[in-house]
């Protein structure tokens, strides 16, 4: 990336930064997987607005028998600034491809010229839309989670606790290096905050294209770890870079979630910088992120490796040699 010489985001303008980050955004990409289903929707918000949304299933839907197939929300990165469904499809469709569950990427509206809190509603209005009409998708409205990178971890992590209050279940909060305080002050942020992909200066870019007043930064939707409370919010998966700003504010996150009796699996991936989940050409981590996450959802919505019905034999040898290896 150094090599490459291309200016930050954080000096380009946010029209300009979009189409930097877009166009970079499949440089390390692992190859773009094809899939029975990819579908392009709308989803209505409160205020009347349609937000494009993407829809990812490794099965045909005349091959889905039953109630449907369970449901992903996923809400990509950006520092609620840059950031697409398009820059976020190879992710997408590893996250289907790999559990066997429905994947919906959501195109929630950017600041600055949508600020605190549109992308918030927005994620919440997709959700709570996925959970009334997902039958008509083929999907299952009672077996949704929902997950994203970066601030869309951040809007994953609100829209469990949104969930929770509204009384509609999730199986499964998956937040991959979320954004979880009001003022970047950790130690993380010190010490990973210069030369390591996001750097100190393109954070308080994208945070005051969003949250611009100090009363923003304090209501718990922009920051999850003030929520009053995350009781009985769904279980989470967590996904955190080691040398990355954000790395510390994830761990105490979990830790809350931990603290209020919520089961979380945290994995820190060592040695790698935010956004690596989006670098599996380049990082193995990235590949074995992909398929952590995807065991973790299948785990939570109770669905078989897809690698084991495809060729139970080839799974079995894979699984014996592993045994072996350990």
């Amino acid at each position: 990336m150094a090599r490459a010489g291309r200016p930050p985001l954080h000096s380009l303008g946010p029209v300009r930064a979009r189409a930097a980050y877009e166009l970079g955004a499949g440089v390390l990409e692992v190859p773009k997987a094809e899939l029975a289903r990819v579908e392009d929707l709308c989803i209505p918000a409160r205020d009347g607005a349609l937000l494009p949304a993407r829809l990812y299933a490794a099965q045909a839907r005349k091959a889905v028998a039953g109630p449907g197939l369970p449901l992903l929300l996923y809400l990509h990165g950006g520092g609620f600034t840059v950031g697409s469904v398009q820059t976020h499809d190879v992710l997408c469709r590893e996250l289907s491809r790999l559990s066997g569950c429905m994947v919906v990427s959501l195109d929630y509206r950017l600041a600055p010229e949508h600020r605190f809190p549109t992308a918030s509603h927005d994620a919440w209005d997709a959700l709570v839309w996925l959970s009334q009409h997902a039958e008509e998708l083929g999907a299952a409205g009672a077996r949704l989670a929902v997950g994203g990178d970066s601030a869309g971890g951040t809007l994953a992590a609100v829209n469990a606790i949104l969930a929770r209050d509204a009384g509609l279940p999730l199986a499964l909060q998956l937040l991959i290096y979320p954004g979880c305080t009001a003022h970047q002050d950790t130690e993380s942020h010190r010490r990973f905050g210069h030369g390591l992909v996001l750097e100190s200066e393109a954070i308080d870019w994208f945070f005051g294209n969003y949250v611009p007043s100090p009363a923003e930064r304090e209501d718990w939707r922009f920051a999850p770890l003030l929520a009053p409370d995350v009781d009985g919010v769904a279980p989470a998966w967590v996904g955190l870079a080691e040398c990355d700003p954000l790395v510390d504010e994830g761990v105490l996150y979990a830790d809350k979630l931990r603290a209020a009796g919520v089961p979380v699996d945290l994995e820190i991936y060592r040695g790698v910088t935010h956004e690596f989940i989006k670098m599996g050409r380049a990082i193995p981590e990235a590949r074995q992120a992909h398929a952590d996450a995807a065991r973790a959802l299948r785990e939570a919505f109770g669905l078989p490796d897809p690698a084991l019905e495809s060729d139970p034999a080839e799974a079995q040898q894979g699984a014996g040699a592993k045994a072996a290896a350990a």
